[in-house]
C-alpha cells in the first residue's frame, strides 16, 4: 500500500458514543445548557475524535507551514514577486512572522516544510526540506502537477503530521506560505463544490478590480483547460477525479496539507484549519476519505469569499470571524486556546451533583 493508501484505511468515523456521552456530561455541568455555544460542540466533536470522555487535552499543538510556489504567478495574478515566498520562509524561521507571534502565545511549535519552493534554502533549525519540485506549472495552462508529483506531496503532508504526533503534539495546525496560491485555492472550491469562479475567487494579498477580474478569468480558465466541470464527466467523489483535480489546479502545498489533515484523522488526533488555503485543501482530504471532515475544527473564517463557500460544503463553523487574510496558519493558532477552553471545562468544571447545585427542573 502507498502511504496514502494506508493513511486512509485506518480512518474511522468520529465515535458517536464518546460523543454523546460527551453531549449528555455537557448537560450535567454546572452551566445552562448550552449556554457555551460553539464551544460545547467543539468539546463533543473531540470526544468524538478520541473516541473518549471527557476527550484529552489539544496540547501541545504544533504548527506545520508548508510553502510552495506557484507557476500560475506568471499570470499577474498577484501583486507580489514570487521570491516573498522564500523571503518569508527565511522570516519564520528566524521568528519574525505573524504566525511565530501567535505561535508563541498559543504555546505551539513551528515546523516549516519546504514542498515545493522555487528556490534552493539554505538548512536550518525548524526548516524540513521535502522539496517535490520548484514550484508548479501554470494551471492556467494545463495541469499544475503530474499525479506523481501530487502523490508524492500528499506523502510529505503525511510522514510531518505522523512525526509532529510521534514527537507528542495532540493537536494540529495548518499553515501555509506561496505567493499566488489563492488562485490555485479558488480553483480547488469551484472543482470540488461546483461553485462558479466569481463566487469563491478573491482578492488574495489585495489587488485592484482589474486584477481581480483577470484572477477570475484565470480560474475559470484553469477549470476549463483542466476539464473539471460537471459537463466534462468530472465527480470529485470519485478518488480518481478528486486525485485529477488537486493535481491540475492545486498547489504543492495543497497536497501537503491534504496529506497533513488525513494523516492526523488516522491517527484520531484533531486538526485546526487556518483560511481559504487550508480549507480548499480540506476539500481535497475530505474528498479522498469523507470520515476525515470530523477530525477538523475550522479555526477561522477568512475575508476571501471561498471560504464561506468552503466551511459551508465541509459543515464546519468557524470558531473566529476577525476578517484575517494572512494565512500562515495565523487564524488556527488565535482558535486554539478556545479549542482548549473547550475541552478543559469538560475535564474541570463541576456537575450540578457533585457542587451540590439545583439544576432547573425538568
Amino acid at each position: 500500500m502507498t502511504p496514502l493508501d494506508e493513511t486512509i484505511s485506518a480512518i474511522r468515523p468520529a465515535d458517536r458514543n464518546a460523543m454523546a456521552r460527551a453531549r449528555e456530561h455537557q448537560d450535567r455541568l454546572t452551566k445552562p445548557r448550552g449556554a457555551l455555544g460553539v464551544l460545547e460542540d467543539v468539546a463533543v466533536r473531540l470526544a468524538g475524535v478520541a473516541g473518549v470522555c471527557p476527550p484529552p487535552m489539544p496540547a501541545p499543538a504544533a504548527l506545520a507551514i508548508f510553502a510552495a510556489d506557484h507557476g500560475v504567478h506568471a499570470q499577474g495574478v498577484s501583486p507580489w514577486p514570487q521570491e516573498v515566498t522564500t523571503q518569508m520562509v527565511a522570516n519564520f524561521l528566524a521568528g519574525g512572522a505573524v504566525a511565530n507571534s501567535f505561535a508563541a502565545s498559543a504555546g505551539a511549535s513551528v515546523t516549516v516544510v519546504d514542498v515545493g519552493v522555487a528556490a534552493d534554502l539554505p538548512a536550518a533549525p525548524g526548516l524540513r526540506a521535502r522539496k517535490v519540485a520548484y514550484g508548479t506549472a501554470d494551471l492556467s495552462l494545463g495541469p499544475a502537477m503530474t499525479a506523481d508529483q501530487a502523490a508524492a506531496a500528499l506523502a510529505v503532508g503525511v510522514e510531518t503530521a505522523r512525526e509532529l504526533i510521534e514527537d507528542g503534539a495532540r493537536c494540529l495546525i495548518t499553515g501555509d506560505m506561496g505567493i499566488a496560491n489563492t488562485t490555485a485555492s479558488a480553483a480547488l472550491i469551484c472543482a470540488y463544490t461546483g461553485r462558479e469562479a466569481a463566487e469563491v475567487t478573491g482578492r488574495g494579498t489585495g489587488i485592484d478590480d482589474a486584477t481581480h477580474q483577470h484572477k477570475i478569468d484565470v480560474v475559470r480558465r484553469a477549470l476549463e483547460v483542466n476539464r473539471l466541470r460537471e459537463t466534462d464527466g468530472f465527480a470529485p467523489e470519485r478518488r480518481d477525479d478528486a486525485l485529477r483535480a488537486l493535481a491540475s489546479v492545486g498547489g504543492l502545498e495543497h497536497a501537503a496539507i491534504a496529506g497533513f489533515i488525513l494523516a492526523a484523522a488516522a491517527a484520531r488526533v484533531p486538526v485546526i484549519l487556518d483560511g481559504v488555503i487550508a480549507g480548499s485543501a480540506a476539500l481535497a482530504a475530505v474528498a479522498l476519505a469523507p470520515a476525515a471532515a470530523s477530525y477538523c475544527v475550522a479555526g477561522h473564517r477568512s475575508a476571501e469569499p471561498g471560504h464561506a463557500a468552503t466551511l459551508d460544503h465541509l459543515g464546519l463553523r468557524p470558531l473566529v470571524d476577525l476578517e484575517l487574510r494572512l494565512g500562515e496558519g495565523t487564524g488556527g493558532l488565535l482558535a486554539h486556546p478556545l479549542v482548549s477552553a473547550a475541552v478543559r471545562v469538560m475535564h474541570e468544571v463541576a456537575t450540578f451533583d457533585s457542587a451540590g447545585v439545583t439544576d432547573k427542573e425538568r
